[in-house]
């Protein structure tokens, strides 16, 4: 089993893989630290752990989308057109992931409680 140290965030982060899987997790970790610097770039500054879980959020928001866009393929449907490669900020949408990252780290808090 290999070990590689991701950055993510500003942050390194050793993890494991596959052997001759080092540069697939090198890959996938700096989607994800793209994904951070866009947030950043909206304004966002949070902690480490709400700014991986609203990365992680947009990533599921498309790996969703990819899945209904190949489950339409496979039945012979029509796929609808790609998003723009480079989208612009969504400033509402920032807003409401925001307030989802604040709800689920109340959740969280109130269970670390319990």
């Amino acid at each position: 089993m290999a070990q590689v140290t991701v950055r993510v965030g500003g942050y390194s982060h050793p993890v494991a893989c596959q052997d001759g899987q080092e540069r697939h997790l090198t890959n996938m970790a700096a989607e994800v630290d793209k994904r951070i610097g866009a947030l950043k770039a909206m304004g966002m500054q949070f902690g480490e752990t709400r700014m991986l879980l609203l990365a992680a959020l947009q990533l599921a928001d498309e790996t969703s989308d990819l899945q209904a866009e190949n489950s339409a393929m496979r039945a012979g449907g029509a796929v609808p057109a790609a998003p723009p490669v480079a989208p612009s900020p969504d400033y509402d949408l920032a807003d409401r992931l925001n307030a989802l990252a604040e709800a689920i780290e109340g959740i969280a808090a109130t269970l670390e409680r319990a």
